[in-house]
């Protein structure tokens, strides 16, 4: 399926729009609304790292939240010991990144089919998922942070201002940080995708070989692709510790992974504002069916994906962008019939 294909002027015009969004929500909404959109926003940057692999670089990655995770334990570790944050956020983001290439390496450079990549990357969440949740006991630490297993790790010290531990970052303050990351890796991968390295990617993604035949390296363009999208799952990660203060092994389960691919499809395959819509689409509908506790959540989610890929199987903006582009040329071309 070829890439939905977004035009320059409308990643200006979506940056413009966050910005906007951004500055107003916290004089509208008051801090328990912000907090729960906060997560939204946090979700929405994992989301985007699994929309640029999966459909920008035809990567399945069943196994995204293996680095989300991993990002989150990292950040939790390493603020636990070091007491001060600038260096934990920077290693919850290089540690995934370095995982993924590693791993991408081998499945890539071993020449592994889609079919068999995807099995293995959800493999790993799911043996990331087991070992923590084993690390119980109290011999189980990280110089002075415990595991902690199944019970997670818990009162998590927040991001601080650099080089200030003391003066760490209020709702309204990390609310900002979170959205304009957001926005700022939007910017940077629309920037990618649109360079002579982008359009290699999404050439390999719609013919590989062909690609390959014009001497390009179809292995290192998806290794750079797939690190990439670690590095971003892993400051998703970072960012979710920091939101409850709380990390646990359901960051590696299997539910976390699927949940990503639900978002991707809703939101469409091909386009990365997509995904992002979708995700917050999802987590406002769980969040209300929670409350409500009249539906189970999970069921919900699996009749919403069932009904995405059977009747809109591009998702929500390949769609509606389908539909105004069939509106608008009948009347352009009533126009020029005129």
């Amino acid at each position: 399926m070829t890439a939905f294909r977004e035009s320059p002027w409308s990643a200006v015009l979506v940056m413009l729009l966050g910005v906007l969004a951004t500055l107003a929500i916290p004089k509208w909404v008051d801090d328990f609304a912000l907090i729960q959109i906060t997560i939204y926003v946090v979700m929405a940057i994992l989301a985007i790292s699994q929309a640029f692999i999966w459909g920008f670089s035809g990567i399945l990655c069943f196994g995204q939240a293996s680095f989300f995770g991993l990002g989150a334990y990292t950040y939790a570790l390493a603020v636990i010991n070091m007491g001060e944050s600038t260096l934990p956020v920077l290693l919850a983001i290089a540690l995934p990144g370095l995982f993924a290439l590693l791993l991408g390496y081998f499945m890539f450079y071993g020449r592994l089919s889609d079919v068999y990549m995807g099995v293995i990357t959800l493999t790993v969440s799911l043996i990331f998922f087991n070992s923590v949740n084993s690390t119980a006991g109290p011999e189980w630490r990280i110089g002075n942070a415990p595991l902690g297993g199944f019970n997670g790790i818990p009162s998590i010290p927040s991001i601080n201002y650099p080089g200030n531990p003391e003066d760490t970052l209020d709702a309204v303050a990390f609310f900002y940080l979170s959205a304009f990351c957001l926005i700022a890796i939007y910017g940077g991968l629309r920037w990618l995708i649109s360079s002579r390295i982008g359009h290699v990617i999404v050439a390999i993604k719609e013919n590989e070989q062909r690609a390959t035949l014009l001497g390009f390296d179809a292995r290192a363009f998806k290794l750079f692709a797939f690190t990439v999208g670690g590095c971003i799952a892993g400051l998703a990660g970072c960012f979710f510790a920091n939101w409850g203060s709380f990390t646990s092994p359901t960051v590696f389960s299997l539910g976390q992974s699927a949940q990503i691919i639900v978002w991707v499809i809703v939101g469409g395959l091909g386009t990365l504002v997509g995904p992002i819509i979708g995700c917050m689409a999802i987590q406002w509908l769980t969040t209300q069916i929670g409350t409500q506790q009249t539906f189970n959540a999970n069921l919900v989610l699996g009749v919403i994906l069932v009904v995405f890929v059977l009747l809109v199987p591009k998702g929500i903006i390949p769609s509606l962008g389908d539909v105004l582009q069939k509106l608008f040329g009948k009347k352009v071309a009533k126009g020029e019939d005129a």
